[in-house]
């Protein structure tokens, strides 16, 4: 029988086992060095808070190119800092140095006494509280609501219910039709037992949504990545941004489980709101009333939110002025990768500022680059807290009794 390991050049394998112990023990006398990983580090201003939301205004880095305030909506299920990750990687520095007014919805952390929030909650009441106090900070007739991922689908569905406050919608890689079984979210999400989940937690944990997330794609989020960590390990910097992400990735809050047991049955096991059967509250969703100008970007790699679910929105709305913008990318390179750093807020900035006229333009060339205003740093203003009503469901939710309209099993 053949000695298996009699091909193998011993010097040279002690020479790897040798580089890698040297890399290793480097690795691990930086990991000691480093003592906190920064993130979200745009300078901002807090104008408004509401339970465990809070909203910001970011400092201008330069004059504004733009007289329409942006508000981000990012997704639930994790931390919106993903958006200014680091200063050489943030889509939010690049928005701002092209002279946009840039406001953002951190939702925090819920616990127990969220239980009962409802997606009527978060968009009729926090979103709808969130625009108002955008709108008086900016002393704006209108906002521009940017979402991002389920905030996209959510600011969606806030713009054709009150489509009189939004002057522009942008939605990146966010979800529309779910009838898709490109990507194993969405199969995963029809068979789910989320009735289960919400009764037995109230507060479904994060940690129990991540562990399906990383199930999506194993090898690369559970094997890979930290194989590939021992090529940086030397490098400080390269070795932060590695963790930064990771930091990122494993932050994930836990989600109100009403508003989760809604969007589970009614969007991705029931479809309702493309076929307009979406209820919030007393009011039907109609997506034909969106009729301000939208940019829909979608990831041609998306692993998460699948082209499929993303593009059919564009077909729905009831606006002229709307464009579909592909990027060449997954659902993180999207605000992360190189490529976005010198291309997506470009465009996104050239967009906005053509249609910054109360009367909408139709839509032009999506994919060019405009000219960086020169930065001429100014001075913040703060702004005053902004007082808003609370939402009759958020209200009782806050005194731990169950709304009157609580979802009921099927």
């Amino acid at each position: 029988m053949n000695n298996p390991f009699s091909n193998i050049d011993a010097k040279l394998t002690m020479k790897y086992l040798g580089e890698f112990n040297s890399k290793l023990m480097k690795g691990v006398e930086l990991l000691t060095d480093i003592e906190e990983i920064d993130v979200g580090t745009a300078a901002k201003q807090l104008i408004y808070e509401e339970d465990k939301l809070k909203l910001y205004r970011y400092k201008a880095e330069t004059d504004k190119a733009c007289g329409v305030p942006v508000l981000v909506v990012y997704a639930l299920v994790n931390r919106p800092y993903m958006l200014d990750i680091q200063p050489d990687r943030s889509f939010i520095r690049n928005l701002l140095k092209l002279g946009l007014d840039v406001y953002i919805i951190d939702w925090g952390y819920p616990t127990q006494s969220d239980r009962y929030l409802s997606m009527d909650d978060y968009i009729n009441g926090y979103i709808d509280n969130c625009v108002e106090a955008v709108r008086k900070s900016a002393k704006s007739e209108k906002v521009s609501l940017m979402g991002v991922c389920q905030g996209g689908t959510f600011s969606a569905i806030y713009s054709a219910l009150h489509p009189e406050k939004v002057q522009n919608l942008i939605t990146l890689v966010a979800p529309f039709d779910f009838s898709t079984n490109d990507g194993l979210l969405f199969n995963w999400s029809k068979t789910m037992d989320v009735d289960a989940l919400v009764d037995a937690y109230g507060v479904v944990p994060g940690n129990i949504l991540n562990d399906g997330f990383l199930m999506l794609m194993p090898f690369n989020l559970n094997i890979k990545k930290y194989i590939d960590m021992l090529d940086v390990m030397e490098d400080k910097e390269k070795l932060l941004n590695f963790l930064r992400m990771e930091k990122w990735i494993f932050d994930s809050p836990g989600q109100a489980g009403e508003c989760l047991r809604q969007f589970v049955k009614d969007c991705y096991q029931g479809n309702k709101l493309v076929k307009g059967k979406l209820k919030l509250g007393n009011k039907t969703v109609d997506l034909g009333k969106i009729t301000m100008p939208i940019l829909n970007i979608y990831a041609s790699a998306d692993h998460l939110v699948p082209p499929a679910a993303t593009k059919p929105f564009n077909d729905l709305v009831g606006s002229e002025d709307k464009t579909l913008y592909e990027f060449q990318g997954g659902h993180i390179g999207v605000f992360v990768g190189s490529r976005s750093q010198k291309e997506l807020a470009p465009a996104i900035s050239k967009w906005l500022i053509q249609r910054d006229a109360p009367a909408p333009v139709k839509a032009t060339q999506v994919k060019v680059t405009p000219k960086p205003a020169e930065q001429t740093p100014i001075k913040a203003t703060l702004m005053p807290k902004v007082a808003a009503a609370k939402p009759a469901a958020v209200k009782k939710a806050n005194t731990a009794k169950a709304p009157s309209n609580k979802p009921t099993k099927s």
